[in-house]
């Protein structure tokens, strides 16, 4: 048998060391580290994830533990103190940087939409309770803090690809108006974004989307459009918005899974009445995302308390999804993140290749899926 080196070992070199220190050196603020170093952060911080620490002094003690098989990772000693220093000073934009680079080689490798649509997006966000008297930066309503996640969810692969971080009260359609979609794209999201502003300003960038029109809309219906209505369809027809002057599309849809009727509001004239139905049902995914982040990953509770802190533990969270995503991609196997998340935890110190730990059967199945929370059987 060809020697490995350990699960964990092999996880980490994904990105490699001499990018990663050069991207370290280009987001670093004070004086040069004296023993300490960014790779030390980062490594303790993804052992942190994957094996569900519950603090920094949790987190040191585990790789203490664990430091004879970690030494060749090149990892230096760390103590808690330093640990948290580090967390609250230097900047997460490294992490942020790293992420980037992760999801560039993740879209590389990521199978292509059910749809076959260039570019589509599921947009949404989510928000992070926090306590207001321990993080009072995170302004939110009077009495209760928060951080919310922004996301662009790609259909191709679902990895996020455009993400941000914001205190909870920053509304979700200002991020949406700052992304830099290609023209040609098409985004999908619910009604906490609706703005009519915001319509025009897609529809003239050539940008389609596909959302669910308001129940107080103030819609002037125009003509009916031609041809016949698919199964479910019942009615398909131009319409103008409020006071803009620009015409979009109105499909009203009964489900035959719930028998609801929804009124979808679109400007993609060219795709099917069924296809616009189907698209905003593909919504759900990222409702997914978010839910197996909060599940599976330690983005509820934070390890420090600055604005910053809890950002580069969210980007080192987000890096883990995409470490997950790039293996399955790579492997090309069919189980889901949340299963191999739990094969991870239990062989990160084993000395097997990476890739057949998941490939190999009759080594090792995946475990059953526990939670009655949907996952993403897509991924």
């Amino acid at each position: 048998m060809a020697h490995c080196n350990t699960v964990f070992h092999q996880l980490l070199q994904i990105f490699s060391r001499h990018e990663f220190d050069q991207m370290a050196e280009q987001h670093h603020v004070g004086q040069k580290f004296r023993s300490f170093n960014r790779w030390s952060q980062f490594g303790a911080m993804i052992m942190g994830q994957l094996t569900e620490r519950k603090s920094l002094r949790d987190i040191v003690a585990n790789m203490a533990v664990h430091s004879q098989k970690l030494y060749h990772l090149g990892f230096t000693d760390i103590s808690r103190a330093t640990l948290a220093r580090t967390n609250e000073k230097q900047p997460a934009s490294l992490y942020e940087a790293i992420f980037a680079k992760l999801l560039k080689r993740c879209r590389f490798l990521a199978p292509g939409n059910r749809f076959k649509l260039k570019n589509l997006y599921l947009l949404d966000s989510s928000t992070i309770d926090l306590c207001l008297s321990v993080f009072p930066w995170a302004t939110f309503r009077k009495t209760k803090g928060a951080i919310k996640l922004h996301a662009a969810l790609d259909a191709d692969g679902y990895l996020p690809a455009f993400i941000d971080m914001s205190t909870g009260s920053c509304h979700e359609v200002n991020w949406a108006r700052a992304l830099q979609l290609p023209k040609g794209s098409t985004v999908v999201f619910d009604r906490g974004f609706n703005d009519y502003d915001w319509y025009d300003e897609l529809t003239q960038k050539g940008i389609f989307f596909v959302t669910r029109s308001k129940s107080n809309a103030v819609i002037t219906p125009l003509k009916k459009r031609r041809g016949r209505k698919p199964a479910g369809v019942i009615e398909d027809r131009t319409i103008l918005l409020g006071p803009a002057m620009e015409k979009y599309r109105q499909v009203i849809y009964e489900s035959p899974d719930d028998g609801h009727t929804y009124h979808f509001l679109t400007n993609a004239f060219h795709l099917s009445a069924k296809l616009v139905a189907e698209l905003y049902k593909e919504r759900w995914q990222i409702e997914i995302f978010f839910k197996w982040i909060k599940q599976n990953l330690k983005v509820k509770t934070f390890l420090g308390t600055s604005f910053n802190a809890v950002k580069t533990q969210l980007w080192i969270a987000l890096c883990v999804y995409l470490l997950l995503s790039y293996i399955k991609f790579k492997a090309r196997i069919g189980w889901t993140i949340h299963q191999m998340l739990r094969v991870l935890q239990l062989n990160l110190f084993e000395k097997r290749d990476l890739l057949d730990l998941f490939r190999d059967r009759k080594i090792t199945e995946p475990p059953p899926i526990t939670t009655h929370l949907p996952l993403l059987e897509n991924l």
